[in-house]
């Protein structure tokens, strides 16, 4: 499983999809996001722009990242 540092109190998930090259482009993270391949804490998020904080999981496909707060 990738780690992601977060250096804000959050991100919303269309733009960590795009961010660690998940998504080529914001409008395909969208994409994967309404057509419900992205897992949010195992379970299916359609929320485009859900804010995602500290020990979060996403999951798209094999790929898994757990989001962490910066010490």
């Amino acid at each position: 499983m990738e780690e992601f540092v977060l250096k804000s109190e959050f991100i919303e998930l269309n733009k960590l999809l795009k961010l660690l090259g998940i998504a080529e482009t914001g409008g395909h993270a969208n994409t994967m996001i309404s057509e419900g391949e992205v897992l949010l804490n195992d379970l299916v998020e359609y929320q485009k722009r859900k804010k995602i904080r500290p020990n979060d999981i996403i999951k798209v496909d094999v790929f898994a990242v757990k989001v962490l707060a910066a010490e």
